[in-house]
């Protein structure tokens, strides 16, 4: 049997009413993640080395018992060895920076492939990219410096674990860490940038940067993609993504509105109840920045102020938004590690489990199903974002460590 707590736990959830439903893709977002963005991200991320399709779990033992037709669990915890989808973005992003730098120190065009080249060692050595993290984003980022051979130097706020400090510096970034919350770490990362000639390569957007935000969101896609082939004939009812910044939900957002046009599923944003930026601007009708007093144990999604690009296709694109508490977040780990009725056992991190949390709350209160037409026939998709990044929260938090679950 699940865990009541999800019949008890306080879950806000807001209806957009900007949503544009099964109404197709609007050409004025297609100026921010198109068609031709994600098929170039996917083309070049396909070829690295190391790059594999990560897992699509049905749980059907969990789909029966919520009453629905089916639960699929994209389990990012393998992507590129970093534990997490952010694989696909950061790095990504830190191959157009150096590809671009290349082609004008050089003086002509030169392919993405270059990048990969000793013979610009040299050049690439002197360029150096900047990032404000959480912990998954850096790490992408710090593994794509050292994977295309430039400096990486890396901001976290007060709260980010040693255990991903440590992660980000073993590829050999210098990382820094800065008082306060994660909105703090962007805007020292952006100042020390600027002061320096560093290239900042963040996950959000803001005015005057758009670009590689845009490059970031594009690597994403290839999540989606990936899950959109195996689930083959089998097309997903509803979606339900985590929050943070906006990035990863409007990449999803955009890819499935892209590919299935009206009939793209109901698409859920899920957030912590102590960052629900995205609810708040949903609710007063515009991008809203909100104060983190306390940080959520979801570490990942700890973000004040909302991605100006994601916003974009966030207020249009989602139908429902959603906040939850943290009191949900290690029961949803353990019930993915113990498995539901043969369901096999998923390690799924702090961040990657709040839409299953979410899910799980709207399945067992009839108002909320009716509100989402959630019935047998639903077939939900879930993104699990993060694997164990931080080991020792994570046994810490479901009672057994990685290689006891999976044993």
């Amino acid at each position: 049997m699940l865990d009541d707590i999800f019949l008890r736990s306080e879950l806000n959830s807001y209806s957009n009413p900007s949503a544009l439903g099964r109404a197709p893709y609007p050409p004025r977002l297609a100026v921010v993640l198109s068609t031709e963005l994600f098929d170039e991200a996917s083309d070049e991320i396909s070829n690295w080395p190391g790059y594999r399709p990560t897992r699509l779990h049905s749980l059907h033992g969990l789909a029966a018992q919520i009453g629905v037709a089916d639960v699929y669990f994209k389990d990012e915890s393998t992507r590129f060895g970093l534990g997490s989808f952010k694989a696909l973005g950061g790095a990504y992003a830190v191959e157009k920076v150096l590809h671009q730098e290349l082609q004008k120190a050089v003086g002509m065009k030169l392919s993405l492939q270059h990048v990969h080249d000793d013979e610009y060692r040299d050049l690439k050595k002197n360029i150096t990219v900047a990032t404000a993290t959480d912990g998954n984003h850096g790490r992408s980022v710090a593994w794509g410096a050292k994977m295309f051979g430039c400096r990486c130097v890396i901001y976290i706020h007060a709260e980010v674990s040693d255990g991903r400090k440590l992660a980000m510096e073993q590829f050999g970034a210098k990382v820094v860490r800065v008082e306060g919350n994660y909105d703090n770490s962007v805007r020292q990362a952006a100042q020390d940038a600027k002061s320096n000639g560093w290239f900042i390569v963040s996950d959000t957007s803001y005015e005057g940067y758009r670009t590689l935000p845009r490059q970031v969101m594009a690597g994403y896609g290839v999540m989606v993609q990936e899950a959109m082939q195996q689930m083959a004939d089998q097309t997903s009812t509803h979606v339900f993504v985590q929050g943070g910044c906006g990035g990863c939900a409007a990449a999803v957002c955009s890819y499935l509105w892209q590919e299935m046009e009206r009939d793209r599923p109901t698409f859920v944003v899920v957030e912590p109840n102590l960052a629900d930026c995205l609810l708040q601007s949903a609710i007063q009708g515009r991008s809203t920045a909100i104060p983190i007093k306390d940080e959520t144990i979801m570490a990942g999604l700890s973000c004040g102020e909302v991605s100006a690009l994601a916003w974009e296709i966030l207020s249009s694109g989602t139908d429902h938004f959603m906040a939850i508490s943290d009191e949900l977040v290690a029961p949803a780990m353990r019930l993915l590690a113990d498995g539901v009725d043969g369901d096999p056992a998923v390690v799924a991190g702090e961040s990657a489990v709040a839409g299953l949390a979410a899910l799980l709350v709207v399945a067992s209160r009839p108002e909320l199903r009716n509100e989402l037409k959630i019935d047998r026939n639903s077939r939900i998709l879930l993104f699990g974002t993060e694997g164990a990044t931080d080991p020792l929260i994570y046994e810490q938090l479901v009672g057994r460590n990685v290689e006891t679950v999976l044993s």
